[in-house]
């Protein structure tokens, strides 16, 4: 069964808003129109006439009867979801849709409202496959654009799980109707989730210059050029962006943070006056306590940071900077407890064990050294700091050959770049290479 002259508005309503990537492709279609059809009941063509009207009662009234003597018309299972869904009696337009489909699975309109629906609700396990079905059925008088929210709805769904699917759900939507800004916009995050960040500026450039006031494709563009480490450009972008909204906490943060990756000391005041007005925003927090270790400040960094694992204990990345804080402050026994603890929560962690080693030494554990750098040289390439430390470590334990082997390591790597440590590993060579 085809609900074709029902369905035909449908398809006008998905031109116009099927494409806002926030809620256009899982939007309620706007109400059907009362069908001409003469083989379908009177009580059904009444039905449709009232839900025109957005008359529910009367609606509800002729479908409850006529289901009740037919239950599986999927015509009429279709509008009693319908007229459910514009109630937000959204669990009951669920059920009807499914026996809607049940009762014909071949029926466009069904498949799509109900996978619709679904991702509406957050259950996008379950939608996916009703809006894939979707895809596959003749759409009738509804047309193409029906299809292409369909499609839409798909990448949006895929947007995080499977960038390189939805970008070809989108291609499939823009076969099938013309692009809009919010097609620009999902192309941008595609390509930035799937790492081509220059095909990613691009677009975000191209929705800017069709609405100069998105504030998506502002805060996207930003993110990108601050990925590219165009640091300059970003800040540009975000000056601009903040006389449109000014005080704006997202866009202030990301200025402050192309800020501090330039070194402008106008960072830490702008994070400062953000984190004063934004106390319990944690993403505040942890970017003004990296820039206050930048600027030299362990002990407010850390204070920062202390506060912010009492609430978050089991983030290692963290644990790692409270850990270089701890460096700082010379209190290297507690920064050895706070890089053990980074390395039990995240094994594979590079950054903590390379911290672990460097405390560990400092703490008079050079048998630990040796084990943290084994640990770190498994997911991080040597420099010409740990090729020091595996020295030192060795010249501890009066290891003179492996000592003077990893002293030659770092003077390779160092080229002249560390010259209070390149000279005392040359004086350690003389004494560790002396002939008796």
């Amino acid at each position: 069964m085809r609900f074709c002259l029902i369905f035909v508005v449908f398809c006008a309503a998905a031109m116009g808003v099927a494409q806002s990537p926030a809620a256009g492709a899982t939007e309620h279609s706007t109400a059907p129109v009362a069908s001409t059809d003469q083989t379908i009941s009177p009580a059904v063509a009444e039905a449709e006439a009232a839900i025109v009207k957005s008359d529910w009662k009367t609606a509800e009234t002729r479908l409850d009867a006529w289901l009740a003597a037919h239950p599986t018309d999927a015509r009429a299972l279709f509008d009693a979801g319908y007229a459910a869904d514009a109630q937000n009696r959204l669990d009951d337009a669920v059920g009807l849709y499914r026996r809607a489909v049940a009762a014909d699975p071949k029926s466009f309109e069904s498949r799509v409202e109900l996978g619709l629906l679904l991702a509406r609700q957050g259950k996008l396990a379950e939608a996916r496959p009703e809006l894939l079905a979707a895809t596959t059925l003749d759409p009738g008088p509804a047309g193409p654009a029906l299809q292409a929210r369909a499609w839409r709805a798909l990448a949006q769904i895929d947007e995080q799980s499977d960038p390189a699917a939805a970008s070809n759900e989108l291609l499939q939507a823009l076969k099938l109707t013309p692009e809009t800004p919010h097609d620009t916009l999902l192309a941008a995050q595609l390509a930035e989730s799937s790492g081509q960040l220059d095909t990613a500026e691009a677009a975000y450039r191209r929705m800017l210059t069709t609405d100069p006031k998105s504030k998506d494709a502002t805060d996207g563009l930003a993110h990108v050029l601050m990925l590219q480490k165009k640091y300059s450009d970003a800040e540009t972008v975000l000056r601009g962006a903040l006389t449109t909204w000014p005080g704006d906490p997202t866009l202030t943060a990301q200025l402050a943070s192309s800020l501090a990756a330039q070194d402008k000391a106008e960072a830490l005041p702008l994070l400062q006056n953000l984190h004063a007005a934004h106390p319990e925003d944690k993403a505040i927090s942890r970017m003004l306590a990296d820039v206050l270790y930048t600027a030299g400040d362990a002990a407010g960094s850390d204070a920062l940071y202390s506060s912010l694992l009492k609430a978050d204990p089991y983030d290692a990345a963290m644990w790692v900077a409270h850990g270089q804080n701890l460096i700082r402050l010379l209190k290297y026994q507690e920064a050895y407890a706070a890089f053990q603890k980074a390395t039990e929560i995240e094994p594979r962690n590079g950054d903590a064990w390379g911290g672990l080693a460097f405390a560990s030494l400092k703490a008079g554990q050079p048998t630990e050294t040796l084990h943290a750098l084994t640990m770190r040289s498994k997911y991080l390439p040597e420099l010409p700091a740990t090729y020091f430390l595996w020295a030192t470590a060795y010249d501890t334990l009066h290891d003179k050959v492996q000592a003077a082997t990893y002293y030659h390591h770092f003077l390779d790597a160092a080229a002249g770049k560390f010259p209070d440590q390149e000279w005392q590993a040359r004086q350690r060579l003389q004494l560790l290479e002396k002939k008796h």
